[in-house]
């Protein structure tokens, strides 16, 4: 082999393996609802249900003690055992926690805007810890997007609220709403 025809090819593996990459996971992976991240039995207000939230004075100690207590049960939220290894896309908004002159290596993918910015965090069975091996480029705070991988049940604690999933190295790309028919 020429010496020109192995540097096009050592030019040309990791172009195509990220491709092909890119292609696996986006082919093999199933649209997933966020509902499918927790488990069926599962219910997020189920201690709270009993008494009537609405009549708990904004600001009493009655509040603090339950938001503590609800902050407390959502951030060991249980992940569904059906989900772990599970190919996955899931849309849903981008909070940057690693970001170094414009470009992501790590970020919390959540199901609503203004989650764990603006909101308190959703149960960390509804956020997903995502880790790029290579800087994405191009996303910015609450950007819509899909996100495709293999989805591991994996807990972590960020500053921005805890995960119970873990996607790495995944596929990102902008969400472009398509009206039904």
């Amino acid at each position: 082999m020429t010496r020109r025809r192995l540097l096009a090819v050592a030019l040309a593996t990791p172009l195509l393996g990220a491709l092909g990459r890119a292609w696996a996971t986006e082919t093999a992976a199933k649209e997933t609802p966020w509902e499918d991240l927790m488990p069926k039995d599962w219910d997020p207000m189920k201690e709270f249900n009993a008494g009537d939230i609405g009549l708990v004075p904004e600001g009493s100690v009655k509040e603090r003690n339950m938001m503590r207590r609800m902050r407390e049960l959502w951030d060991n939220a249980p992940t569904n055992p059906k989900m772990d290894g599970a190919r996955v896309r899931l849309p849903g908004y981008v909070v940057p926690l690693e970001e170094v002159k414009g470009e992501l290596k790590e970020f919390l993918l959540v199901p609503y805007f203004g989650a764990c910015i603006h909101s308190p965090p959703p149960p960390a069975n509804q956020i997903v810890h995502v880790k790029s091996s290579t800087p994405l480029k191009g996303w910015r705070t609450m950007d819509a997007v899909w996100v495709s991988g293999t989805l591991q049940a994996a807990r972590a604690d960020t500053a921005m609220g805890a995960s119970g999933y873990l996607i790495a190295n995944p596929v990102v790309e902008r969400y472009v709403f398509k009206p039904r028919p």
